[in-house]
């Protein structure tokens, strides 16, 4: 797994960077190094990407007092807690019976400091044991700075009430499913200015799964429609690792997080890139595009008990336009 597969090395000489693609590939390992066990250990939060029983890819989130996450040896991670029962990857992941292709990336917004780890995940005690295949150290391009804090007990479950849907009862959370975006998630998309991608390398979670972030400004995801999105691949590190999985395989998830209100917005699709270089050339910093077909919706209110300061953009974002 520490070694580029068919996708992505198609994907990096189309675009002209093999080179750089290889001097990349020595960020790519298989275990956990010592500096990151402490990284690891003081995240509140983990994005995690696979596929639904059913085949179709998510990305969502798993949350936690710091220390949620440790690694009991360098090719483990051990986390203390489970999806909520309203994500989508909830029953896959608390499957006796299943290995789960998984691809996780843990994020400190504070200090722009991230890291992607795949592997292979099975129910332990009341979380999951992921065996790792490929542990990742990323740059710090594109991720808008931010503080956070946890909501009490009480607060959560007085946010959760406030959310639950009428007649689901005290402290359900309200779900909101779909097959393409309403007003309100438009503008969600439109003025977010992160969100997190899951991809795969092949179908139906038989392929070695990764989870990824894309920043912005404000506006960098375009609606082309409520059931089409498009958003710029601005320069990065060279390895290619989501766009060598969509030319492997279409399928993909998103997950849009609201920072101030811990809700979640979770799309199922399929993704391709666009090589045409007029069209990346009417969108600043683009080096390429990628497009996204919606082909069903989550949205799960009050669905972490983290809260965000306001962002502070990323020197690094191109402007708008």
């Amino acid at each position: 797994m520490a070694t580029y597969h068919s996708g992505e090395i198609s994907v990096q000489e189309r675009a002209g960077l093999a080179q750089e693609a290889d001097f990349s590939g020595g960020a790519i390992g298989a275990t956990v190094p010592p500096v990151a066990v402490d990284f690891l250990a003081q995240q509140p939060m983990l994005v995690i990407g696979a596929a639904d029983r059913e085949g179709r890819l998510w990305a969502g989130q798993l949350t936690g007092t710091p220390g949620f996450l440790r690694v009991p040896d360098p090719g483990t991670l051990e986390i203390d807690t489970l999806p909520l029962p309203q994500d989508p990857l909830y029953e896959r992941l608390c499957d006796p019976a299943a290995v789960t292709r998984v691809g996780m990336i843990a994020i400190e917004p504070a200090t722009r400091r991230r890291m992607r780890m795949n592997g292979r995940a099975t129910p332990h005690g009341a979380g999951l044991r992921v065996e790792l295949d490929q542990v990742i150290s990323n740059c710090p391009k594109y991720l808008q700075k931010r503080e956070y804090r946890i909501l009490d007990a009480d607060a959560h479950a007085d946010a959760d009430v406030d959310a639950h849907a009428e007649g689901t009862g005290q402290g359900a959370r309200r779900v909101t499913d779909g097959t393409a975006l309403t007003p309100a998630q438009q503008r969600t998309v439109r003025r977010a200015d992160t969100f997190f991608i899951a991809t795969a390398a092949a179908r139906a979670g038989r392929g070695d799964a990764d989870a990824s972030h894309r920043g912005g400004n404000p506006g960098f995801v375009q609606v082309l429609s409520p059931t089409r999105l498009c958003w710029p691949d601005y320069v990065g590190n060279a390895m290619f690792l989501t766009l060598g999985n969509l030319a492997l395989n279409p399928d993909a998830g998103l997950f849009f997080p609201d920072w101030d209100t811990g809700s979640a917005l979770l799309l199922t699709g399929s993704a391709h890139t666009v090589w045409d270089t007029g069209e990346s050339a009417r969108t600043p910093g683009a080096q390429r595009l990628v497009e996204f077909s919606v082909s069903a919706v989550r949205e799960i209110d009050a669905a972490s008990a983290l809260r965000w300061s306001a962002p502070q953009y990323s020197r690094f974002n191109p402007p708008v336009g």
